[in-house]
């Protein structure tokens, strides 16, 4: 009988997403026979198998590299926080934004088609990631990344949930203070004009409302109502005024709230050409988990077994 090995239980779980113990079972009716194996859980398991790639993964962790003046920043999801401990899914991080920064992949399938080997997989990164599924049992994937080269960079990482990469001029203390300013105000843009035109658009239509609230306000309450050049000027200057908190060079300066970051810069003569920020999970939808329905099914799964 063929010798069931540690290694082909992961790589069968990461292929089929079944339990451990299943596997090593199928494995062990198999003969150590992957296909007959997979073939054995698909019949026990029904459609069970292959679950994991479609699980959210909304938790992560942020990893920067910078080397010369080529900087990297990416972000990797998992499905719990708890796997953000873990030393193999922290090395694959890690050594996925190196892989960044020295091979400039496309995208994100170009990245997982490196060259990597880790914890006996490989021999790609995706293959890595297939194998790290099976060994840790959650999913996981790489969810964005930014490279930057021919330019000084500055990065900040605020533990391991933010990330921030500056492109610049000038010196290297300012460029770092600027990144850890974004990690602490998260402006969306550089500056007013860069804004983007839809978050411009959905400002401006929520001041025009307030502005038709008080309006009818004052006209129950029997006050003088403002005259539409005002309430133009009204809303115009909520627009402005939410231009200036969202874009980063005008904004007080996290260290010194007397300056903002452009004067900062400026005193320190130093200019901020860009900036990437990533916050993980943003924009991602949690799965809210019912603890007390999820453990109600498994009892009457169990009952149901008996």
């Amino acid at each position: 009988m063929a010798a069931i090995t540690a290694s082909m239980v992961a790589e069968l779980r990461a292929k089929t997403d079944a339990p451990m113990m299943e596997c090593k079972k199928a494995l062990t009716e198999a003969d150590g026979n992957f296909e007959k194996a997979e073939e054995l859980l698909r019949v026990k398991l029904g459609n069970k198998a292959g679950k994991a790639a479609a699980r959210i993964t909304a938790e992560g962790v942020i990893t920067a590299v910078i080397e010369g003046d080529v900087g990297a920043i990416l972000e990797t999801n998992c499905e719990t926080d708890f796997v953000t401990k873990n030393d193999s899914f922290l090395a694959l991080a890690n050594a996925a934004a190196q892989l960044v920064a020295r091979n400039n992949p496309a995208d994100v399938a170009a990245l997982g088609a490196l060259a990597y080997t880790q914890d006996g997989f490989g021999p790609t990164l995706e293959d890595v990631r297939k194998g790290l599924i099976g060994k840790i049992g959650e999913n996981m994937s790489f969810r964005r990344f930014k490279r930057t080269a021919g330019v000084k960079v500055a990065s900040y990482l605020h533990g391991t949930r933010i990330g921030v990469l500056v492109e610049y001029e000038g010196d290297e203390t300012a460029a770092k203070d600027v990144a850890m300013h974004v990690a602490a105000m998260k402006p969306v843009a550089l500056a007013a004009a860069d804004v983007p035109a839809d978050l411009v658009a959905k400002e401006r239509s929520v001041a025009a409302a307030k502005a038709d609230e008080d309006r009818k306000a004052a006209e129950a309450a029997g006050k003088p109502v403002q005259s539409d050049e005002i309430v133009a000027k009204r809303i115009e200057g909520g627009v402005q005024k939410f231009l200036k908190e969202v874009s980063l060079l005008p904004q007080p300066f996290v260290k010194n709230d007397k300056q903002t970051v452009e004067q900062m810069l400026k005193a320190a003569n130093t200019t901020v050409k860009a900036f990437t920020l990533y916050v993980v999970g943003e924009g991602i939808e949690k799965k809210v988990d019912d603890f007390a329905a999820e453990v109600a099914a498994q009892v009457a799964a169990a009952k149901q077994g008996a």
